[in-house]
């Protein structure tokens, strides 16, 4: 059998595979409101801001980047909507809360790791491997990497925003390996979307793990990745590493 060679890349997706909001949108944007005045329930605008992000998103996607809008003037539009829809009708009284929102999701305070994530990113730099960040996110990430002491395990950091191209695009899965100057075999990347992460970095013909967390899997999870690609938490993840070395090279 072949000997194929040891990993030498990992890449990571970020929100809700490193890190997640403190609180959930809803009590968040509620939290908010209610500190300028305007009360409004958490789970109408936790509903809200699915509808109108998941709207948003395929009208004007990666931030509307294509539309000429600023990251900011699109989140803005999502906020005044989204209390829009949960009934605050009054855009006046909501702007000064788009801007605080704005401003705090920028801000480490809003978010927290994950369970394991620091440990497991610092185990990996141990070995030898190279990380980075292939993120469909804003440029406000830095920031939050920065402050929560995780972007130096980072080589670099690769935004949708910053590219111009969303996971699963192939593109920006290619620019990670030019950038490492690795190939496909030797990469892996590590997120919790099925669609964006596994099938985005599989397409291209790196490994591929997804984290799913505590609770039942999703059926299609279940029945279209392998076992021994699913990390039902980060420090599984050296483990499979491990698993996926020691069968490739038949033993």
């Amino acid at each position: 059998m072949a000997h194929r060679r040891k990993i030498q890349l990992l890449t990571w997706d970020v929100k809700d595979t490193l890190i997640r909001l403190r609180r959930p949108v809803g009590e968040e944007y509620a939290a908010k409101a209610q500190a300028h005045g305007v009360e409004v329930e958490a789970t109408a605008l936790e509903r809200a801001f699915r509808q109108v992000f998941k709207a948003h998103s395929r009208s004007f996607p990666n931030y509307g980047l294509s539309h000429g809008l600023t990251v900011r003037q699109w989140w803005w539009d999502v906020v005044l909507q989204t209390f829009h829809l949960a009934g605050v009708r009054d855009a006046q009284a909501v702007g000064p809360i788009a801007a605080q929102l704005y401003k705090d999701f920028r801000s480490p305070c809003s978010w927290q790791l994950l369970e394991g994530a620091e440990a497991t990113l610092r185990e990996c730099r141990e070995r030898g491997l190279r990380l980075a960040v292939i993120s469909n996110f804003d440029q406000r990430l830095e920031d939050i990497l920065v402050g929560l002491s995780l972007r130096e395990h980072f080589d670099f950091v690769l935004t949708s925003w910053a590219t111009g191209w969303q996971k699963p695009d192939p593109r920006i899965f290619h620019e990670a390996l030019r950038l490492a100057q690795v190939e496909p075999a030797v990469a892996a990347h590590i997120g919790d979307s099925y669609h964006n992460d596994y099938e985005g970095a599989r397409a291209v013909g790196m490994h591929s793990f997804l984290v799913v967390g505590p609770g039942s899997l999703d059926p299609v999870v279940k029945d279209s990745v392998p076992q021994e690609h699913i990390l039902p938490s980060l420090p599984h993840l050296l483990p499979a590493l491990d698993r996926l070395e020691g069968s490739s090279t038949g033993q």
